[in-house]
C-alpha cells in the first residue's frame, strides 16, 4: 500500500538542532551553507507537524513542496521523426 506523502523544507539556524527535526519524517536532504533540511511526512499528518517543527526557536519558516499537485503527464509532446522511422523499420 502506498502512502501520499509530501515534502517540507525548513529553514532553520544551526546545524546541531537537525537530530531533532529527523524525528518528525524522513530527512531527504541537508544544506549547510544554506541552512535548511528536505523531510517528507505523511500528507495526513503535515498541518500537526507544520506547526511542531515551527514551535521550535531554530526554526526560520517552513515552505510546503508542491510536486504531488503538478501534473507529470505531458500529452502534445512531439516524437522525434528519426526514431519513429528506426522503430517501424525493426532496428
Amino acid at each position: 500500500m502506498r502512502t501520499d506523502r509530501q515534502g517540507l523544507v525548513v529553514w532553520f539556524q544551526h546545524m546541531k538542532n537537525l537530530k531533532q527535526l529527523k524525528r518528525y519524517g524522513n530527512m531527504v536532504y541537508t544544506s549547510k551553507r544554506l541552512k535548511y533540511a528536505v523531510i517528507y511526512v505523511n500528507r495526513e499528518e503535515l498541518e500537526e507537524v507544520e506547526m511542531k517543527i515551527m514551535k521550535h526557536s531554530f526554526v526560520s519558516r517552513i515552505e510546503r513542496s508542491y510536486k504531488p499537485f503538478l501534473r507529470t503527464d505531458y500529452e502534445n509532446a512531439k516524437p522525434d521523426k528519426a526514431k519513429q522511422y528506426d522503430y517501424k523499420m525493426g532496428i
